[in-house]
């Protein structure tokens, strides 16, 4: 699904969640606008990530999880295709 990102990070406990998630989506968002829209400054009123977030916790998985996120695209087009019986 283009419309969605699947990132496995490890944050160092001292940092809150809640600040990494929007610094790296507040950061990547200026980073978009100025490479494909050409913009420099004056980011306000605009925005390009929704508002929430899903946040788990991985532990013995996460080899499993890594190999998900590698292959994201196929797996959600496999995915979408069983639903929609395709």
């Amino acid at each position: 699904m283009p419309d969605h990102v699947h990132m496995c990070i490890s944050i160092p406990p001292k940092y809150a969640v809640s600040n990494v998630v929007g610094y790296l989506k507040g950061k990547s968002a200026i980073s978009i606008a100025r490479k494909f829209k050409g913009r420099q400054r004056n980011f306000e009123g605009e925005s390009f990530w929704a508002r929430g977030y899903y946040v788990s916790t991985v532990g013995l998985d996460e080899e499993m999880i890594k190999e998900y996120i590698r292959n994201q695209e196929k797996n959600d087009v496999n995915r979408d295709q069983m639903i929609l019986g395709v």
